[in-house]
């Protein structure tokens, strides 16, 4: 029966016939004895693979090389060379699929992560990618964890929709029409009512109007699922599908709302220093040697909490010479997020308060009627890593809101009722879960944290 290599590493039952099975690395060796390096995506770290060359014979082990899949059964002993505590001198190899030196992209050298998009089928064999991947599991499973142990109800939300959450307009279309025959109206528009469900529909950009909704009968609850944003951007922040973590409480206000915020993100980054330590350390060695500290950096300060106004006059005042511009009314770049996380106050921040017209129709108006009680958590490196507000309960505010900025009220009917019929305080935040993945492996282009980044003229997989 298999055993899991990151299993055997950790294992002490020397003298025991084990079988393994995995990607090969690397082999060297000399005529007598060859040393196969094995790896089968369960940990960072390879098993040693010992071969007698004159049991196996050289011809039948000459297809063994790197990205080859082999099927071991050998003897696990206690290793003798540095750096690992078992090895296995092999009894019995099968062959399962070769990989032709020649070819194959993958062969033990460096490759640039450029390179790699390129060849996106085969980067989960490299270490960055397995490490990479792995952590994204793990982070997946404790926000469910984090969620579950308080109560909160995982609550599906639609993938296609009627609605823009937004009012950004970005979408991408979901149709059954024919494009090369549409049917139109008397007035010449395209005829939605000969598609399948009606009516225009888009992929969703946020699962946040319909979790409302579920936070107005269960309580508390989180979405996490895909969300697209069609927006033509090449940058490093930037993807077109990725995924969105949205908790949506009732009786909520803004307080509970950054409280809850705080703890979820110490929460994830604990588990991850804790679940994730071998893959966490090689992305440390290789890309980002300030990676650890910056984790826990957020793990063990207090998140600073000031209002967008504090901010902005702390910006202004400061001798840092900005790419973009600062002034009350502005909307907080990356550069100005970052310096009062790393230069001005050293230690995570929560921003607060924003001017109403930079922020979404549905969060709470102040009294002032100039600020609205949105909330944005500021990381190291990263800037915004979460953005939330306390959400607009009164109808009468925020209908006139949804007027103001001119939005169709026929796809949003559903959403607005909930302020006739019991409406109660409510909040609810927003993590892209990219984002986080980008912070914990100190990766710099966001591409790199999602196995098959979709980015525009890119769809390659």
């Amino acid at each position: 029966m298999k055993t899991k290599i990151v299993d055997l590493l950790q294992s002490k039952a020397f003298g025991t016939t084990v079988n393994v099975k995995g990607w090969v690395r690397t082999r060297r060796g000399n005529k007598a004895v060859n040393f196969v390096a094995l790896n089968d995506g369960s940990t960072i770290n390879n098993i040693q693979i010992v071969i007698d060359i004159e049991k196996f014979g050289e011809e039948y082990l000459k297809p063994i090389t790197t990205g080859a899949c082999i099927n071991v059964t050998g003897l696990l002993v206690e290793s003798q060379g540095q750096g690992q505590s078992a090895e296995i001198q092999a009894q019995e190899i099968e062959i399962y699929g070769t990989a032709d030196p020649a070819v194959y992209p993958l062969q033990k050298k460096g490759h640039t992560l450029e390179f790699l998009r390129e060849i996106a089928h085969l980067r989960p064999r490299t270490n960055t990618f397995g490490a990479i991947f792995r952590i994204r599991h793990h982070m997946a499973y404790a926000i469910h964890k984090f969620f579950n142990d308080k109560g909160f109800f995982y609550f599906h939300t639609p993938i296609l929709t009627g609605s823009d959450a937004e009012g950004a307009g970005s979408m991408f279309q979901a149709t059954t029409l024919n494009l090369n025959s549409l049917p139109k109206t008397e007035d010449g528009k395209i005829d939605y009512k000969e598609d399948f469900f009606g009516k225009m529909t888009n992929l969703t950009v946020s699962g946040q109007l319909e979790g409302e909704l579920g936070a107005m009968a269960l309580g508390e609850i989180y979405t996490f699922g895909p969300t697209f944003r069609a927006e033509n951007s090449n940058t490093p922040r930037h993807l077109a599908e990725f995924w969105m973590i949205e908790p949506e409480m009732a009786f909520y206000e803004i307080k509970e709302n950054m409280d809850l915020a705080e703890e979820f993100l110490q929460y994830l980054i604990k588990y991850a220093l804790e679940h994730c330590k071998d893959d966490i350390d090689f992305l440390c060695n290789m890309y980002d040697k300030e990676l650890v500290d910056r984790l826990n950096f957020v793990v063990s300060n207090k998140f600073v909490r000031l209002t967008y106004t504090e901010g902005v006059k702390i910006l202004e005042a400061s001798s840092k010479k900005f790419e973009y511009p600062v002034f009350w009314g502005a909307d907080l770049q990356s550069e100005h997020e970052r310096y009062l996380v790393e230069e001005h106050f050293k230690c995570p921040v929560i921003l607060t308060d924003y001017p109403k017209e930079i922020k979404s129709f549905y969060m709470k108006q102040n009294n002032d009627n100039k600020t609205v009680r949105a909330m944005d958590v500021l990381f190291p490196k990263i800037g915004e890593i979460i953005g939330g507000s306390q959400r607009e309960e009164n109808y009468e505010k925020l209908m006139n809101r949804v007027n103001e900025l001119d939005m169709k009220t026929e796809t949003l009917w559903w959403y607005l009722e909930t302020r006739k019929f019991g409406t109660a305080p409510h909040s609810g935040f927003g993590l892209g879960f990219e984002r986080l993945i980008l912070f914990i492996t100190g990766m710099s282009n966001i591409r790199d944290v999602i196995p098959f980044p979709r980015t525009p003229n890119n769809a390659e997989f």
